[in-house]
């Protein structure tokens, strides 16, 4: 068995393994990382040899680190974990597949409302799950501004209806998890991956989401963007916080990944719309809203269109995907979930 794990902002980890009477076996660990002194790869080989194939990723860790506090307590590991070997382990032994083993497609379509938006979202995971529809990269396009609330915010909580309206933003809800966003059109990228659950097999929740990304991170760093993910859910730089991501896993076997990045932002206004309380910003390690986001306009001076063109081009460098569109069957069954869920007052304030 054959496993592999791209550490986010990190290396390449590589094992290999059999099986034998339920216990892993000529296990092997390799990869681009560093590691000093050679002897502890002997000893991660050692500790990993013989558990369990039942073992989740922080048991393997946990073996590994208590041989290498046992023989070598000054080891250095550099550019990977214990915990990224214990992840390739797992996706070895249930054969999960990396980005490369897919045929996959980038859609940038004209803009459309934002209740579209998030139907179509709905619509391809769920094709993608189907096996209907390759995965697919979506570059999303808005006609107007809204926030989007998270699938278990209270509305009341986190948008001042008045201040939205005054604004001219509306105000929806997505299927995942997560924050609100202030999504001002023309001012942010946001960008969908929908994907079979396989890819991210073997993987816990957390890791999922910085593995998703890691191409993300690697377009922001190529337009000289310190560019580095914060755990759960946030692409960060030193100068504040770009963005932040959410998912969705449905039942037919899709994954919804999705992120927002700011591209030009009105502090102010973000003060006055959204709701943001002194606690979830003492967690952030600041005082104001408006500094926690900092604009990708102000780190690149690029436009947006450029922006957008280096992700293209760094995802179908690093993953060979070719142009896609959403079909007119796929677009008709969006608008059909918005008349029917997302534009329905039960949707929006299915959590007051």
């Amino acid at each position: 068995m054959h496993g592999e794990y791209k550490v986010p902002g990190g290396k390449l980890v590589v094992v290999d393994l059999e099986e034998r009477d339920g216990r892993i076996a000529d296990f092997h660990l390799a990869g681009d990382f560093f590691l000093e002194p050679d002897e502890a790869l002997e000893a991660i080989d050692a500790a990993v040899n013989g558990l369990p194939v039942e073992t989740d990723a922080a048991g393997i860790a946990a073996a590994i680190r208590t041989a290498l506090d046992s023989a070598f307590p000054d080891a250095q590991l550099l550019g990977f974990t214990p915990e990224s070997v214990g992840t390739a382990v797992r996706r070895a032994l249930v054969t999960a597949p990396g980005f490369t083993d897919f045929d996959w497609e980038i859609v940038h379509e004209p803009a459309v409302s934002p209740h579209l938006n998030l139907a179509l979202d709905e619509v391809l995971t769920t094709r993608v799950g189907a096996g209907l529809r390759n995965p697919t990269l979506r570059l999303w396009e808005w006609d107007q501004s809204a926030v989007v609330i998270g699938s278990f915010q209270s509305l009341r909580n986190e948008v001042d209806p008045q201040s939205a309206a005054l604004h001219g933003f509306d105000i929806v809800r997505r299927i995942s998890g997560g924050g609100a966003m202030m999504m001002a059109a023309g001012q942010i990228i946001t960008y969908s991956l929908y994907v079979p659950a396989s890819l991210v097999a073997g993987m816990t929740f957390a890791d999922s989401y910085a593995f998703l990304d890691d191409w993300v991170l690697q377009a922001l760093r190529s337009l000289g963007i310190e560019a580095t993910y914060q755990p759960l859910n946030d692409i960060a730089s030193p100068h504040g916080k770009i963005g932040g991501a959410a998912q969705k896993r449905l039942a037919g076997g899709g994954v919804l990944h999705h992120a927002t990045l700011s591209y030009d932002m009105d502090g102010q206004v973000l003060t006055e719309v959204l709701r943001i309380g002194r606690e979830k910003l003492s967690d952030k390690g600041t005082t104001s809203a408006a500094k926690r986001v900092d604009p990708l306009r102000s780190q690149t001076g690029l436009s947006r269109e450029e922006i957008i063109a280096r992700m293209k081009e760094t995802f179908t460098r690093l993953y060979g995907a070719t142009e896609g569109h959403i079909t007119p069957e796929e677009y008709a069954e969006a608008e059909a979930l918005v008349r029917d869920k997302f534009a329905t007052h039960a949707w929006l304030h299915r959590i007051p």
